[in-house]
């Protein structure tokens, strides 16, 4: 990711990014905050598809899925993640908005069906713009949590959703994974040390309205983009959730579903800045916003 510019749009200050107001202002067609947004009930999966899924997770460490009608505006949230970009401001600033939380919502039967009734969504979530005329990529190779998030019969204690706000494709900059069946040090204390064959790589491509879950022992990465894409950026976001009868990987854990208040996004954005930085070259001007965000309290 190359060095963003110390807010590009000359308005932006650290003062203005903490004002509720301007964040409204910024993308009026989205919503920070409205009474009963998302909570209308939602019918579990039949047993056979959970069964289905679970088989998948345990074996591969992974799922393709897709809602044919994610009850999202995509085109509302891809604009304002790429003016975003263009201020100087990283992607998980859209986590501002109930739109990217509706997301995680609208999931809520498949982690209910992976993780149980009573699971926990972690405070560890983030959103990309992949440029590749800039040649940018995603994260590096990487297991989320390793051999621990995996309960003793291989099924995950925590997974993470992975989801494509735009067409995700071989040359923009796709997920790539090694099934866990194909990684000899998978689910294990030697989980750091990669003995997979390159061919057993598998490249994920994705259109709007997939999404993936994968255990958050498996091994994957975003791949690099190429100007041959075109010049359209590569957008998706994540959320990572865990079972609620094992320790928290990490605090605040939410409330599936929850409604997060204006001071609590604030606070959260402000937290994964700060915890993905080796992920990223982070300019000292979003460092000092991130920490103004860690202690804001309304």
């Amino acid at each position: 990711m190359p060095a963003l510019p110390v807010f590009a749009t000359p308005r932006l200050s650290v003062d203005t990014l903490m004002q509720g107001n301007f964040w409204q202002q910024f993308a009026p067609q989205l919503h920070i905050g409205a009474p009963g947004y998302a909570q209308a009930p939602m019918p579990s999966l039949p047993g056979d598809v959970v069964s289905a899924i679970q088989g998948l997770v345990r074996t591969e460490g992974y799922f393709q899925g897709n809602l044919s009608q994610w009850n999202t505006p995509y085109a509302a949230v891809t604009d304002m993640i790429s003016r975003l970009n263009a201020a100087g401001l990283l992607p998980v600033f859209a986590f501002m908005y109930d739109e990217m939380w509706m997301l995680a919502h609208q999931l809520h039967p498949v982690i209910e069906g992976l993780l149980g009734p009573n699971y926990a969504m972690l405070p560890d979530f983030w959103a990309w713009h992949i440029d590749p005329t800039q040649a940018e990529s995603g994260w590096r190779p990487h297991r989320d949590k390793g051999f621990r998030a995996l309960a003793a019969d291989g099924s995950p204690t925590s997974v993470t959703a992975w989801i494509p706000l735009t067409q995700a494709t071989t040359l923009n900059g796709c997920m790539y994974i090694v099934p866990a069946d194909r990684d000899p040090t998978y689910g294990t204390p030697q989980d750091t040390e990669w003995k997979f064959q390159y061919p057993d790589v598998r490249a994920l491509p994705a259109n709007p309205g997939d999404f993936f879950i994968w255990n958050q022992a498996v091994l994957h990465w975003g791949s690099h983009a190429s100007p041959r894409a075109g010049h359209a950026p590569r957008m998706s976001c994540a959320f990572e959730f865990q079972r609620t009868d094992i320790p928290a990987w990490n605090q605040p854990l939410m409330q599936p579903r929850s409604i997060l208040s204006y001071a609590d996004r604030v606070r959260l954005i402000g937290k994964q800045v700060k915890q993905y930085q080796h992920m990223y070259p982070l300019p000292d001007h979003l460092s000092t916003l991130a920490d103004r965000m860690l202690s804001y309290t309304s």
